[in-house]
């Protein structure tokens, strides 16, 4: 099927540096407790969730609906799931020297993106799909298919609050100068994101 080839596709690195950083990252993860709290506050990270359960949720969704879980592959920390014009597709997460960035072939590894947190790098490829979307420029590309991530799949409906926190942070950086309660100002600085 499309969405398995796709899976079967994903670029990955087989390399020793590449599985050391995957190693890093398992073992690193308790010692993020930020990031994995951002993570779980975002509404679209679904666990342990398998790749063959990924691609039955995203199969009828539109195209640049995504997710995130944790990998199946013992070498890394977490897997974007996305869909794709060909079906579901899955992007390696890998975590090194304290940063995350998506796993791709060694030639452009040092050209990528890398950030403090998995929200932070989700949130940095969405608002790069939808500045591109519309010039049919891929944001990223697995293999040879190209893609966005565009609308997160969320696990659970997120709840009025969160998502007023999500409009205000699309607007305003500048949380401390709106005229609201400090408890009000403590929860939108809880998650500083967009997505």
């Amino acid at each position: 099927t499309s969405s398995s080839t796709s899976s079967t596709r994903s670029t990955t690195s087989t390399s020793t540096s590449s599985s050391s950083a995957g190693r890093t990252a398992e073992g690193e993860q308790s010692h993020t407790p930020t990031a994995r709290r951002h993570l779980q506050t975002a509404g679209w990270y679904w666990g342990s969730l398998k790749a063959s359960e990924a691609n039955e949720k995203l199969q009828e969704a539109d195209e640049g609906t995504f997710l995130v879980r944790d990998s199946s592959h013992q070498d890394y920390f977490l897997t974007i799931s996305v869909k794709t014009a060909l079906g579901p597709t899955h992007l390696r997460i890998e975590y090194r020297d304290g940063k995350f960035r998506l796993d791709s072939m060694l030639p452009i590894k040092t050209k990528l993106q890398q950030f403090d947190s998995v929200v932070h790098l989700v949130e940095y490829y969405v608002a790069l799909s939808r500045t591109l979307q519309n010039t049919q420029i891929p944001a990223l590309h697995n293999s040879t298919v190209p893609l966005w991530l565009i609308s997160p799949l969320y696990r659970h409906t997120p709840s009025l609050q969160h998502l007023c926190r999500l409009h205000i942070n699309r607007v305003t950086k500048e949380i401390q100068a709106l005229p609201l309660p400090n408890k009000l100002k403590n929860y939108l600085l809880e998650y500083k994101y967009q997505v």
